[in-house]
């Protein structure tokens, strides 16, 4: 009896879902067709063995991504596009999110805010009394390794939104979430300044390169 022959990548999507697709079957998908004497699953695993992972992939700059053969400025414009549709969709899915319940949404919306930036950026979100999200913003840019942040002024902005919580993050460009000796002092002073004012402090959370650090999680809040 002759065996059947392995589902196309599309034709495996449709059959199982999006989620049993390996990574250069998504490539596959997205880059759509192969070059002359590269059929596009080959092509796909070229290119995932040149960037190791989907992150890196996804955050080569131009010149890194069109030095590979068959890809080009076309790929690389609906690559980003496809990387900013999932950033605003996860935007959305935090707005309508009762964001306390679901901690994990909180970090990955970090992630996909921070990791990228090659300096220290320090962002806020402003929670109502119903654990809702009223808006998030980065406020404060610093450099490779330090931002200058004001509680002060995180305060000043939880009053004018009226918040009456806040969840705030930065990232280490390095990747090493592992908080320093700074970044405890600010968490705290964070906190005695929320006290203050009655609003309450949520979580600090450090996101790295893939990885993350919660101050809540591992307890430190005091």
């Amino acid at each position: 009896m002759k065996e059947s022959e392995p589902l196309l990548p599309r034709e495996k999507l449709l059959k199982y879902g999006v989620e049993y697709l390996t990574d250069v079957e998504l490539i596959a998908i997205f880059l759509r067709t192969g070059i002359k004497g590269l059929p596009v699953m080959q092509l796909s695993e070229n290119v995932l063995e040149t960037f190791g992972s989907l992150r890196e992939l996804l955050t080569a700059d131009i010149h890194s991504f069109c030095k590979i053969k068959g890809l080009g400025k076309t790929q690389f414009i609906q690559l980003q596009a496809t990387k900013e549709i999932a950033k605003r969709y996860l935007n959305q899915k935090i707005q309508l999110s009762t964001i306390i319940n679901e901690p994990l949404l909180a970090i990955l919306y970090f992630q996909s805010e921070l990791e990228d930036y090659e300096r220290e950026v320090f962002m806020v979100i402003f929670l109502n009394n119903q654990n809702q999200v009223i808006k998030s913003e980065k406020m404060f840019f610093g450099t490779i390794n330090q931002a200058t942040v004001h509680p002060r002024e995180v305060i000043k902005e939880a009053l004018k939104c009226n918040a009456a919580a806040i969840l705030v993050a930065h990232n280490h460009p390095s990747g090493n979430c592992t908080p320093s000796k700074s970044d405890r002092e600010l968490t705290n002073k964070i906190i005695d300044a929320c006290d203050l004012v009655d609003i309450r402090f949520v979580d600090h959370i450090i996101v790295g390169k893939g990885d993350y650090f919660s101050f809540k999680e591992e307890e430190n809040l005091n």
